[in-house]
């Protein structure tokens, strides 16, 4: 394959966008179809760091540090952990880290604002993707059918360009988050427990998570273990019963921490899905992956979207170096080795903070980080 001119971009994510925005900086037109009619038609999530040599380096490279810098909020990077009672083990405020934190609908935003006009082609959920004769692929979306000579993936954990390199799909990690919301100015009690930056309380089986988004908002997570038909069950509930069972869930639990299943917006149930560790597909010319597309992982390590973004420069690098389909090899080589680590990372973190133990295998890594 030589250097492609016709590049499809499944998915408006922030990998996605990354990508676009380096190869539109380097001269190519790639469009970018995502299923959403909109900008703002689904909530983005919580808060994220960018790490300096990952999230950080590929917004200096897509000329978005000022952007960035000016966006973030280095002032959110603390730790806290609680036990059950309500016993604070663990504070740190942060200071002097390097993993300033912004709002992921912050972050989109950016990047959406640093694209050339109708790069994003909004309400374009892809329908079918299938070779042509040719060797190019054709993309069907509600509106039309195109022929593009690369598609990649950024597509997500239900990716709909996965099954062109693999049939592996996401396997359930044994555990579901209930997504809750706040408002700082409404909910003191959630204010102080959180501190400058996220707050873990680790029991048995179940954790509260509480982190500082921008505007004054606090997103908080109720997680717990139990089977995936539960989980799509709790998907189905009303929030009135969605709110009792965490009550039920959480029951014993001191004040302060339970205050939060009790007063908390219920935003969502999400079950925890993962791929495996480290798994590459059979290299296939003229479709390739980044992001969770081809490395899904729970958020226990902090790395997704880190990276996402991090993919999108290297893949961005491989479609442009005139070495054509070996260059994305290579890339799809040295994506899955990166993110084996962090996926390792992820599961492990999951099993520390859901476990038996309680609160100890959690203090002795935030201990060891503290220390390192």
């Amino acid at each position: 394959m030589t250097r492609p001119s016709r590049i499809a971009i499944v998915g408006a994510g922030p990998g996605g966008l990354m990508l676009a925005r380096l190869l539109q900086r380097r001269g190519l037109v790639p469009v970018v179809l995502e299923r959403d009619a909109h900008a703002g038609e689904r909530p983005q999530g919580g808060s994220l760091d960018l790490h300096a040599e990952t999230g950080q380096r590929s917004m200096c490279l897509a000329g978005l540090e000022d952007a960035f810098r000016h966006a973030a909020r280095p002032e959110d990077q603390g730790d806290r952990l609680y036990d059950a009672a309500g016993t604070l083990w663990f504070d740190r405020d942060g200071s002097g880290d390097d993993r300033p934190e912004i709002d992921r609908s912050v972050l989109r935003r950016l990047l959406l604002d640093a694209l050339e006009p109708g790069t994003v082609r909004w309400g374009n959920a892809v329908r079918t993707i299938t070779p042509s004769p040719e060797g190019c692929f054709v993309v069907a979306t509600e509106a039309a059918a195109e022929r593009f000579d690369l598609v990649v993936g950024a597509d997500g954990a239900w990716s709909r360009v996965r099954p062109l390199v693999t049939a592996t799909v996401p396997r359930y990690e044994g555990a579901t988050l209930v997504e809750l919301g706040f408002e700082a100015a409404r909910h003191p009690p959630v204010n102080a427990l959180v501190g400058p930056g996220k707050m873990f309380a680790v029991g048995d089986n179940r954790v509260l998570i509480a982190q500082r988004n921008g505007l004054g908002h606090i997103r908080g997570y109720a997680g717990l273990r139990m089977e995936e038909d539960t989980a799509r069950g709790w998907m189905r509930e009303p929030v009135i019963a969605l709110r009792r069972n965490l009550l039920s869930t959480f029951a014993g639990w001191a004040p302060s921490l339970s205050y939060l299943v009790e007063h908390g917006d219920i935003l969502a149930v999400r079950p925890m899905y993962a791929l495996p560790a480290g798994q590459l597909w059979p290299s296939r010319t003229g479709v390739t992956l980044l992001g969770d597309a081809a490395h899904l992982m729970s958020p226990f390590s902090g790395e997704g979207v880190n990276l996402a973004l991090a993919d999108a420069v290297d893949l961005a690098d491989a479609i442009t170096a005139g070495e054509g389909w070996a260059a994305i090899e290579a890339y799809e080589a040295c994506m899955m080795a990166r993110a084996a680590p962090a996926a390792e990372g992820a599961t492990q973190g999951l099993n520390s903070v859901l476990s038996r133990a309680g609160i100890s295998p959690v203090l002795d890594h935030y201990r060891e980080r503290a220390a390192g």
